[in-house]
C-alpha cells in the first residue's frame, strides 16, 4: 500500500534521561526529536492519538531484573498507545486503520504489523481501547474472575478503587452478583465517585487506619475476595478481615513503588495459614487467553450502562512525564491518558 502524500520525516518522543531514586522527577525525562526511518516490508507508521501511563512503568525505570526489561537510558520509553495508520507496507493494516500497539511515549511510531491490533470501528471511543476495552479492563476482568475465582455472593474489597483497574473490578463484581463491594480511595471526591459507580461502601484511606475502616465497612460478614492494587497497609488490613478460604488477586503495590526502604507491611502474613487463604500474583500478559470472552462481555456492559469508566486526560507529549508522576501521586480518577 502506498503511503499518504505527506508523512513526517521526524517525530518527538520521551526518553529516560536518568533513573529515578524514589519518586520520579521531571529531570528524569527528556523530550527528543528523532528522524523517522523508512518503512520496511511488514511495517506501518502510526500517528498516535492517545498513550497510556501506568504504575508498572515505575518498576521498569529501575535497572533491576524483573518480569519486564528495564527501560534503556537515552532511549524512548514504551507502553500502550492507540493511533491511526498513516503509511503502510503491510496487507494486515491499511492507511486509515486505527490500531493499538506498545510504542507509546512518542507522537509517531514505526510498528511491526504483527505488533499492532486493529480497533473495531464504532464500538467505543478510541481511548477506551487503552482502558475499559483494553489491557486495563482485561486486568480487572481476569484478575477478579480467573485469578481470585470470584463467586456470586462474595464480598469483594478493592484497593485503589478509583483508579483505572480498581473501578472496573468493583463494577464487574457487581455485574456478576457480588453481595457487597467495598472500595478504598484517596480523597472524598473519589469516594463519592465510587458510590456513584455502584460500590456499596467506600472510604478515604487518609481518614483513619485502613483496618479500622475496612472492618466497619465489612461488618461481621467479612470479605471473601481482595483485589490488591496497593500493597502495604491495605494488604495487611485485608488479611485481617478475609474469611476462611478467602482469595487475594495481587495486581499491584503502588504504595511502595517509589519507596527506597523495604515495606513494613504486611506483618500478619501468618494468618493466611489458619484462614487457608490463597494469595496469587498475576500479570495481564498471562491472561490473554480470556481476551475474547472479556471483550464480548465488556462491550455489552458498556453498551447497556452496567459498567462506566472515567478518564483523566493530559494534553501533549511534553506533559507525559508530569502525567506519569501525577498518576503515582494518585491525581487521576479512572484511566490516566495523554492525548497526542
Amino acid at each position: 500500500m502506498s503511503p499518504r502524500a505527506a508523512t513526517p520525516a521526524s517525530t518527538r518522543e520521551i526518553h529516560l534521561a536518568s533513573r529515578p531514586s524514589g519518586r520520579p522527577v521531571p529531570d528524569n525525562f527528556r523530550l527528543a526529536t528523532i528522524e523517522l526511518p523508512e518503512l520496511a516490508d511488514g511495517q506501518v507508521l502510526v500517528e498516535n492519538r492517545f498513550m497510556s501511563v501506568d504504575p508498572y512503568m515505575r518498576g521498569r525505570m529501575n535497572d533491576a531484573k524483573s518480569y519486564s526489561a528495564p527501560f534503556r537510558l537515552d532511549e524512548a520509553l514504551d507502553g500502550g498507545a492507540v493511533g491511526e495508520v498513516i503509511a503502510s507496507r503491510s496487507e494486515a493494516h491499511r492507511v486509515g486503520d486505527v490500531v493499538v500497539h506498545q510504542l507509546g511515549w512518542r507522537e509517531h511510531a514505526v510498528v511491526d504489523a504483527a505488533a499492532a491490533t486493529n480497533v473495531p470501528a464504532g464500538l467505543a471511543p478510541t481511548s477506551a481501547f487503552l482502558g475499559a476495552l483494553g489491557m486495563t479492563g482485561l486486568t480487572a476482568y481476569a484478575g477478579l474472575l480467573k485469578v481470585a475465582e470470584f463467586k456470586e455472593g462474595d464480598v469483594v474489597f478493592v484497593s485503589g478503587a478509583a483508579g483505572a483497574v480498581g473501578s472496573m473490578v468493583g463494577q464487574i463484581a457487581k455485574a456478576m452478583g457480588a453481595a457487597k463491594v467495598i472500595g478504598s480511595a484517596g480523597s472524598p471526591a473519589k469516594v463519592a465517585r465510587l458510590l456513584e459507580l455502584g460500590f456499596d461502601a467506600a472510604f478515604d484511606y487518609n481518614d483513619a487506619p485502613v483496618l479500622e475502616q475496612l472492618q466497619a465497612a465489612a461488618g461481621e460478614r467479612g470479605i471473601d475476595v481482595y483485589f490488591d492494587n496497593v500493597g502495604g497497609e491495605h494488604l495487611e488490613a485485608a488479611l485481617a478481615v478475609l474469611n476462611v478460604g478467602g482469595r487475594v488477586a495481587m495486581c499491584g503495590a503502588i504504595a511502595q513503588y517509589n519507596s527506597t526502604e523495604p515495606p513494613a507491611a504486611p506483618r500478619n502474613l501468618a494468618v493466611a495459614i489458619g484462614k487457608q487463604l490463597t494469595l496469587r500474583g498475576f500479570l495481564v500478559g498471562g491472561q490473554r487467553q480470556h481476551a475474547a470472552e472479556f471483550r464480548q462481555k465488556m462491550a455489552a456492559w458498556l453498551a447497556d450502562g452496567t459498567v462506566r469508566y472515567d478518564e483523566t486526560i493530559v494534553e501533549g507529549l511534553e506533559n507525559a512525564p508530569r502525567a506519569f508522576i501525577d498518576l503515582l501521586d494518585g491525581a487521576n480518577t479512572g484511566k490516566m491518558l495523554v492525548r497526542l
